[in-house]
């Protein structure tokens, strides 16, 4: 069987997109059941969202699933780049606030249970993450740098795109609300993300460049229809924790685990990067993550946790809860991947064409 959009050889480049440039937002997508479609409706009629089961469907839906993750999904980029005919003031809008607010409780309710018997401490949630494991053998980054091939990297940086075109972002809304060492420290790691005042260096236009290596569009949001609910899970934990002052502890957890597990994962990914011939701008993206955050790990764990709990102790328990969670969307998101790919599948809801 050859698996979908496989390609023999790497696809010439294509026309770099910077993603700072103004030009249209993303469009719409379709729902994938009544609470996304009831959003979508909401928002491309100006109107409320109806979902066509009332207030129960939110209360029986998947907290995990296709519906809520995407419908979730939907309200949260109003608050980044908003989509193509929606008004701005929707951002705001109470009854589309309403509606996530119930779905948003549902999601944490569901990783809180999952996670009773989780880490209360710092030490207990980043100590493993600390230690490079001896059997990687579930691990995506692994898997590519030994064995993956070109079709399985163009997924990867694909299902990737919906979070690292706006790498950082979410993060960043955590500043306002940190104060003293854990603010200065979180502010000079956000200024290596975001390009240490050079635009072509932003991290989020460096993976812009790696996708055209890969003979993906750079699009903000191109790939979102393609992406399964394992995916917009992870990138919705981090704007749950970002858009709530009251989980500024979580949002620091999920930050210092990004930032610990980084470095060895992006040192797999640039080999396997080099070793598909993926295409220089590729093998930068995740080369030039290997230094950085080894170097924003010591920061992030030393002053911006050592400083936050300082400041406010009695946030430890929710900066373990940020870590924990973060691992358990990554390891449902890797399983789901891998899955697919060893039965020859492609990971994303509709695969990709060989070149874009």
């Amino acid at each position: 069987m050859t698996p979908p959009g496989r390609l023999s050889t790497a696809p010439p480049p294509v026309r770099r997109a910077s993603v700072g440039a103004s030009g249209p937002r993303p469009p719409l997508v379709e729902g994938r059941g009544e609470l996304s479609a009831a959003v979508t409706r909401a928002l491309r009629s100006g109107g409320p969202p109806v979902p066509a089961s009332g207030p129960e469907s939110v209360r029986r839906a998947d907290p995990y699933g296709e519906d809520l993750q995407l419908a979730l999904y939907l309200l949260y980029e109003l608050h980044y780049r908003g989509f193509d005919g929606v008004d701005d003031e929707r951002e705001w809008d109470p009854d589309l606030l309403r509606l996530r607010r119930a779905m948003e409780a549902r999601f944490l309710d569901a990783l809180r249970a999952d996670l009773s018997e989780g880490p209360r401490s710092v030490e207990e949630a980043f100590a493993p993450l600390l230690v490079e494991p001896a059997d990687l053998s579930g691990s995506l980054s692994h898997h590519l740098q030994s064995r993956g091939e070109l079709w399985q990297l163009r997924e990867y940086a694909a299902l990737r795109s919906l979070y690292h075109l706006k790498e950082a972002d979410p993060h960043a809304w955590v500043i306002p609300r940190l104060t003293g060492r854990a603010k200065a420290a979180m502010v000079a790691i956000e200024y290596d993300e975001f390009g240490a005042g050079r635009a072509d260096r932003i991290h989020a236009q460096l993976f812009a460049d790696l996708m055209a290596d890969l003979g993906l569009d750079p699009t903000y949001g191109r790939y979102l229809d393609r992406a399964p609910a394992c995916l917009l899970a992870t990138v919705n934990l981090m704007s749950l924790l970002g858009l709530h002052r009251a989980l500024r502890g979580a949002l620091v957890g999920h930050f210092a685990c990004v930032e610990v597990t980084s470095s060895p994962g992006s040192r797999r990914l640039a080999r396997a990067m080099r070793r598909c011939a993926a295409g220089p701008a590729a093998e930068h993206f995740y080369a030039e993550h290997v230094e950085a955050d080894a170097v924003h790990e010591q920061v992030v764990r030393h002053e911006v946790i050592g400083g936050l709990l300082a400041a406010e102790p009695d946030l430890e328990a929710d900066v373990a809860f940020g870590c924990a969670a973060t691992v358990l969307l990554e390891d449902r998101l890797a399983s789901y991947i891998r899955e697919h790919w060893n039965h020859g599948r492609s990971a994303l809801r509709s695969p990709l064409p060989p070149q874009e």
